[in-house]
This record gives C-alpha cells, sequence and structure tokens, in this order.
C-alpha cells in the first residue's frame, strides 16, 4: 500500500477535546500504522500490524483490508473506525510520551 497522508482533525459540534491525551490530528500510514498528534502537542507512531494480524484481532481483523484501514477516523480525540473499532487515547498518549511509538499487540 502506498503511503498515504489523510490528516483528519476532530470535528464534533459542540465538544471541545480539551483533555492532553485526546488525538487532535490522525494520519494513516502504510504498513497498519498511524501517525497521531495529541492536544498537548506530542505526537508519535502506531504501529496496528500485529494486532491485526492476530490470530484473535476480533474488530481490528477487518483492518486487515488497507482500505478499510484508512478509513481511520477521529470520534471525539480518539481514532475509531466505521466497523466500531477503536483506540484508547490515554495508553496511545502514555506509550507514544514514553518512547515515540505505540506498538499495539
Amino acid at each position: 500500500m502506498p503511503s498515504q497522508t489523510i490528516t483528519q482533525a476532530d470535528q464534533a459540534l459542540g465538544v471541545i477535546p480539551a483533555a492532553p491525551w485526546r488525538v487532535k490530528t490522525v494520519q494513516v500510514l502504510s504498513e497498519w500504522r498511524l501517525s497521531v498528534t495529541f492536544n498537548d502537542g506530542v505526537s508519535g507512531l502506531v504501529d496496528l500490524s500485529e494486532a491485526i494480524h492476530a490470530p484473535d484481532a476480533g474488530l481490528l481483523a477487518e483492518l486487515k483490508d488497507e482500505s478499510y484501514f484508512a478509513l481511520a477516523y477521529l470520534d471525539y480525540g480518539a481514532v475509531a473506525w466505521p466497523n466500531g473499532a477503536d483506540l484508547a487515547p490515554e495508553a496511545m498518549h502514555d506509550a507514544i510520551q514514553e518512547t515515540g511509538i505505540w506498538r499495539v499487540e
């Protein structure tokens, strides 16, 4: 899959995502990775490749289709997909603040 640069800001009407760990922007990258920036300016990578290909991937299994993975969007400061899969922004923020990358297993 070629590298994509789809950036989307949180657009929820009437909601001001003030918490520092809420995701402000997300970019879909190749190989089941995302580039994220949080309200407090912390930014880094999220690597979902291992979790998506795990035997017990659950909702994440649908994200194996790279075109579906590219449908990532922000839902009240969390990265989400149309099938209901989403990522915990607090855990993501903590890992990225510490090491610059969050590898979801």
